[in-house]
C-alpha cells in the first residue's frame, strides 16, 4: 500500500509550527517536552530560539527535521506538512562532521550524492557556494588541512548545496572559542545576506541571537513553551560593536529579563 503524500497547505511561511506538543513515553511514565508551541517563520527570515538547557529546543528541531512526530499540533515546511525527513530542510549541528577521507568539495557534495541529484549541476553550485563562503581554492583540501572555523563554513555550505527551503542550525558555534565564534557569526551573517535562506537558529548566547536575528523567540524550561518573541529592528550588516548601542543593549536586556522570568516561574 502506497503511503499518502503529506497534505499541501496554502501558506506564505517557510516554516509553520502550530500548537505543537510533544510527550515522551518512558518506562516510568511520561515526560512532557513541549507544550503548545506556535511559531511561524517567513521566507528569507532569520529566527533564533534561545532558552535554558533542557527546555526542549533539540526536541523542537527533531520535529522540524522529521526525526520525531509531534504528539499534538501541526508542523509544515513550505506549506507541506512534515511527515518525515525532507530534502527541503538542511541542517548544521555543533560539530561539522566532515568525512576525513573526502575532500572539502566531496564533503559538500555528500547530500547531492545521497539524493542522487545531477552531479555536474551540484558541483557547479558547490563551487559557487564555497567561493561565497570564502573557501575558494580549498575545494581539494581535506578536513584536517582546514581550521575549525573553515570546517564549520564547509558544513554550512554542505547544508545549502541541495538548495533547501529551510536551514536549521543547532548551536553550530558552541564548540568554538569566543573569538572564532564571533568571526563565524560574522561569516554566517555575510553568507545569509548573500543567500537569503530561511534560517532557524538555536543558541544559548543572547549576544549571538541579537547579532544574527530578525526575531528572537524565548523558550521556558520544560515543558518548553515560547514565552516571548522579540523583533530586532537593527539594520544589516551588523558588527558586535553594535550590540553596545542603546537599542540593541535594551533588546538584550529584555531577552535576559524574559529568560529570567521564565526560569523563575
Amino acid at each position: 500500500m502506497t503511503p499518502a503524500s503529506p497534505a499541501r497547505l496554502k501558506s506564505s511561511h517557510a516554516l509553520e509550527v502550530s500548537a505543537v506538543g510533544l510527550t515522551y513515553r518512558t518506562s516510568s511514565g511520561s515526560v512532557e517536552a513541549l507544550r503548545d508551541i506556535t511559531l511561524d517563520v517567513a521566507e528569507g527570515e532569520f529566527v533564533t530560539v534561545v532558552g535554558p538547557s533542557g527546555c526542549g529546543k533539540s526536541s523542537l528541531l527533531k520535529l522540524i527535521l522529521g526525526l520525531e512526530r509531534a504528539t499534538r499540533g501541526r508542523l509544515a515546511v513550505g506549506g507541506r506538512e512534515i511527515a518525515g525527513p525532507s530534502r527541503g530542510v538542511g541542517a548544521v549541528f555543533q560539530a561539522p562532521v566532515l568525512l576525513p577521507w573526502r575532500t572539502i568539495e566531496e564533503n559538500v557534495l555528500l547530500p547531492a550524492d545521497v539524493m542522487k541529484l545531477d552531479r555536474p549541476s551540484a558541483t557547479e553550485r558547490a563551487r559557487a557556494l564555497l567561493q561565497m563562503a570564502g573557501l575558494g581554492g580549498f575545494e581539494q583540501k581535506y578536513p584536517y588541512e582546514l581550521s575549525g572555523g573553515m570546517q564549520h563554513r564547509a558544513a554550512i555550505v554542505r547544508a545549502l548545496v541541495h538548495d533547501p527551503k529551510l536551514l536549521i542550525m543547532d548551536e553550530p558555534f558552541a564548540a568554538l572559542d569566543a573569538i572564532t565564534r564571533e568571526q563565524m557569526a560574522g561569516e554566517l551573517q555575510r553568507v545569509w545576506m548573500d543567500s537569503r535562506k530561511t534560517v532557524m537558529f538555536i543558541t544559548h548566547s543572547i549576544s549571538e541571537a541579537v547579532f544574527l536575528s530578525d526575531r528572537i523567540a524565548v523558550m521556558s524550561p520544560r515543558p518548553g513553551r515560547i514565552v516571548a518573541v522579540f523583533d530586532n529592528p537593527a539594520p544589516r550588516p551588523r558588527t558586535f560593536a553594535d550590540l553596545l548601542s542603546p537599542e540593541l543593549a535594551r533588546l538584550s536586556a529584555e531577552i535576559r529579563q524574559s529568560l529570567d522570568l521564565a526560569c523563575a516561574a
